[in-house]
């Protein structure tokens, strides 16, 4: 009888214990339940922090609202950087592929050390040859990193470059 009856008393307190729990779980606010209204500001508070990061950087940017989503979308100037057709393509062909070795290595630790963000050729065979997107604060920055390409050196590609603007974080499709 004394193990029923302490049976019974530790089954009515652990049935007390789930009750208070369920009621204090009913007053704390889960993430997945937060208000639409709650989970924009949030993200809007976090663009701000990327703004002042990236000014404090020295980047230039702007934001405004999205009117459908009601999101804040930063956009930042990059800077894209035409590689066209230089005055000096007497190289050998041996010479043009090496240089085109060089180009491409350089370009490879552009990206590694976060200067540019996407770079590639053109199809066809025109003049501008490819472009460079430069994720640096300043035109000056960005005029150094292009000109610093072995291509560029040597005369076989000339740079052209102009200030861009894209939204932060969007990526392409």
């Amino acid at each position: 009888m004394k193990h029923l009856i302490l049976l019974l008393t530790v089954l009515f307190l652990s049935s007390c214990g789930k009750e208070a729990k369920e009621e204090h779980d009913d007053t704390v606010q889960k993430p997945e339940e937060k208000s639409a209204e709650v989970l924009l500001n949030e993200k809007n508070a976090a663009t701000d922090e990327l703004v002042a990061e990236l000014k404090e950087r020295g980047f230039q940017t702007f934001d405004y609202i999205d009117e459908e989503s009601g999101e804040k979308v930063v956009m930042q100037q990059y800077f894209i950087a035409f590689l066209k057709r230089g005055p000096n393509r007497s190289q050998s062909e041996e010479e043009a592929a090496k240089l085109q070795e060089q180009h491409l290595a350089h370009l490879g630790e552009m990206y590694k050390k976060g200067y540019a963000d996407i770079s590639g050729p053109f199809g066809d065979d025109g003049d501008i040859r490819g472009i460079t997107i430069y994720n640096v604060p300043t035109l000056q920055m960005a005029d150094s990193l292009a000109n610093m390409d072995p291509s560029v050196k040597a005369g076989r590609l000339v740079i052209e470059i102009h200030p861009w603007w894209a939204a932060k974080g969007f990526p392409l499709r």
